[in-house]
């Protein structure tokens, strides 16, 4: 890589490390904490759960970023996910839609499970693909009263 690419590279990880550092989160650069750059490593470290690949640049091959970031978190229990800005905008995260759809089951159990209005009381109720079903479930009610 180019020493610009390197500098800009670098420039974009401490930026976003920055942007999250503003959410509450210890990110810093991976380089950073070790002093080399490995193959495999995440571009930041400071989000559980989550390989950050950093891209700042203007043009962005999204399937060859999230490839890198898929081979980089192999074997890891983080999801990979690419965290882009171009100049003049914002940060987006992309990411694959099996592992956005973990997140956002985990986020509406959180949002809508023991206080989502549309669950009737006295219930029990369980995540069941990404949506909260009251148990025991209906099939299984008439089997019981049979």
């Amino acid at each position: 890589m180019p020493v610009n690419g390197k500098r800009k590279g670098k420039a974009g990880e401490l930026e976003l490390a920055r942007k999250l550092r503003e959410y509450g989160y210890e990110v810093r650069r991976s380089v950073q904490y070790n002093g080399k750059e490995e193959e495999g490593q995440p571009d930041l470290l400071g989000l559980p759960g989550i390989h950050v690949e950093c891209k700042r640049t203007e043009k962005l091959s999204i399937y060859d970023a999230i490839g890198q970031a898929k081979r980089d978190s192999q074997g890891k229990d983080e999801l990979p996910a690419v965290f882009h800005r171009r100049n003049h905008h914002e940060w987006l995260v992309i990411l694959p839609l099996d592992d956005f759809m973990k997140i956002y089951s985990e986020y509406e159990a959180g949002v809508y499970g023991l206080n989502n209005p549309k669950l009737k009381k006295g219930g029990t109720y369980m995540l069941v693909d990404g949506k909260m079903v009251k148990y025991p479930f209906e099939n299984e009610r008439k089997t019981e009263n049979e």
